[in-house]
């Protein structure tokens, strides 16, 4: 598409930014408002599996694609991502139980992982590498437009309204955004000689798969040394065996292994995985932390994480800026690492007294961080790769990242669960309350119930509670929700202890990235003479 003149690239860049507003919104919106909306469904066990889901099928659809996509062209894909995400929107909408929640997420995941991993290759269709640190950093900045207002929207919501309207209430975005990639998005014919490699990819998915059901239930549903859990991992590596064996000999393999030969690709993955983890296994419990420990209500939430988004939009439009005038990026990501790290260091000091103040400065510099480093990977990975790979690198891009958020959110959940349930004990055996509720049916029963942090999500429901317990005895019951919020916020600060330990071992990595200048030509005489800086 580079014959294309500006003016057409600029519509084109509308359209593909429109189709990313449209599902950045819809998955930005959940993240406040699914902790009320686990307290009307229940099933706080399955409270992560909400984000897991999500970003496990997007994980896989991005790399089937991403390769799909070099043979037929990005417009069919991200089309029919949009199609799909319409219709897990609709869905989640209509859910009674968090399992259906959880199937319809699945869904959106699907296309979710279409609308992305064409939407980012695209960039790299349209500009030479130097120019797209300016496109990368405006698609942050819209990635992060919709995070500001998604938030703050889903808490008013489920405060004000019927939940089922956080999924359905940009619909019409979803159409208008349809619309305009099928009127100004070019088509490509196929290309020939290419094969799809289907026997690559269902062992890619038969890998990844088991792996994240694993990293998802190990030390929640199953004993990490469970029959069960040692069998998917066993799986997983299986799979994993027979994938390698497939792509030495595919003619056109959906991961081409010799990517990997590439320091520059490898490293940029290793850090996008590590990103991921850190970024979204910490980020993810944040609403929690402020619903559920500080107490606000989920539109004062949606507040809270609001100024995250719009120093990210800062930060990610400064950047990308920065990188298009400099051709430079290495100091950028170390810089942004550096950030988020220290932000995610000082989530992990906040407890039962922090204000929201505190913790919307926390959401500054992490936004920050984020905002500064993160775009900078796709990138590195382009830059490195000829033109007609463009679609599986940039979809590798997202692989590593997508599976290093499905495990970072598995992860931290089996640490808060783990967490949770040992400070509770403890703070129970050392009040008393265990003793006396022995002696107190009606204590007994009342404890029972509030040994799930769930409750604290819901005020409403809480102060039901606490109206129908007898007099004598509501000081107990004080004391019961208080000793709730500390295990819940002890819990938080190892899930947001492990998130900036992993994001400082991305920024220790980072260190290894042999910076190669960004060229400003996508011929193939461009791409010869990067490919020799390489070797």
């Amino acid at each position: 598409m580079e014959h294309l003149d500006h003016k057409r690239k600029i519509t084109i860049m509308i359209s593909i930014m429109a189709a990313m507003l449209f599902a950045a919104l819809n998955q930005t919106i959940v993240g406040t408002a699914l902790p009320r909306i686990i307290a009307e469904l229940g099933g706080l066990e399955y409270y992560s599996w909400v984000f897991t889901i999500y970003m496990l099928a997007s994980t896989i659809t991005a790399v089937l694609v991403g390769k799909l996509s070099d043979i037929y062209g990005r417009k069919p894909f991200i089309l029919a991502g949009l199609s799909i995400f319409i219709l897990g929107s609709f869905l989640s909408g209509l859910a009674d139980t968090i399992v259906q929640l959880i199937v319809y997420r699945g869904i959106q995941g699907f296309g979710g992982g279409m609308i992305m991993s064409t939407a980012f290759t695209a960039v790299g269709d349209l500009f030479s590498p130097r120019e797209r640190g300016r496109w990368q950093g405006l698609m942050g900045a819209s990635f992060g437009l919709a995070s500001v207002f998604g938030p703050t929207l889903g808490g008013y919501i489920v405060d004000h309204t019927d939940w089922h309207w956080v999924f359905w209430i940009f619909l019409p975005f979803g159409f208008v955004a349809f619309a305009l990639i099928w009127w100004m998005f070019p088509s490509v014919d196929r290309r020939e000689g290419e094969t799809v490699d289907y026997f690559g990819s269902l062992f890619l998915t038969l890998t990844i798969v088991p792996m994240l059901l694993a990293f998802s239930w190990a030390g929640t549903k199953y004993a990490w040394g469970s029959t069960a859990i040692l069998g998917l991992f066993a799986t997983s590596l299986t799979a994993l065996a027979v994938f390698l064996f497939i792509e030495r000999k595919a003619a056109s393999p959906v991961l081409p292994l010799f990517l990997f030969q590439n320091s520059v690709f490898s490293v940029s993955n290793l850090v996008g995985f590590m990103m991921g983890a850190g970024m979204f296994g910490a980020i993810m419990y944040m609403p929690f932390f402020v619903q559920g420990v500080i107490g606000t209500s989920a539109t004062a939430s949606g507040f809270v994480m609001m100024p995250m988004m719009i120093s990210m939009v800062i930060a990610s439009a400064f950047g990308g800026r920065l990188i298009t005038k400099t051709g430079k990026y290495k100091k950028m990501a170390l810089g942004g690492l550096l950030v988020m790290t220290a932000g995610m260091l000082s989530m992990s000091f906040m407890s039962t007294e922090t204000t929201n103040t505190f913790a919307v400065i926390n959401m500054i510099i992490v936004g920050l961080g984020l905002g500064i480093g993160f775009p900078v990977f796709t990138l590195t990975v382009q830059n490195t790769v000829e033109q007609k790979l463009l679609g599986v690198a940039t979809a590798s891009s997202q692989l590593f990242r997508q599976l290093g958020g499905t495990v970072g959110v598995a992860v931290m959940g089996t640490i808060m669960s783990y967490r949770m349930t040992e400070k509770m004990k403890q703070l129970v055996e050392e009040s008393g309350i265990g003793s006396l509720a022995t002696q107190n049916p009606e204590l007994a029963k009342k404890l029972s119930v509030l040994q799930n942090p769930q409750i604290l999500l819901d005020q409403a429901k809480l102060a039901q509670i606490r109206a129908s317990v007898p007099a004598p005895i509501q000081g107990k019951f004080d004391k019961i929700i208080e000793m709730l919020r500390d295990a819940l916020s002890y819990s938080l600060s190892g899930v947001f202890w492990a998130g900036a330990i992993t994001v400082l071992l991305a920024f220790t990595l980072t260190f290894f990235l042999k910076e190669i200048p960004l060229r400003t030509s996508q011929s193939a005489q461009a791409e010869s003479e990067a490919e020799q800086q390489l070797l």
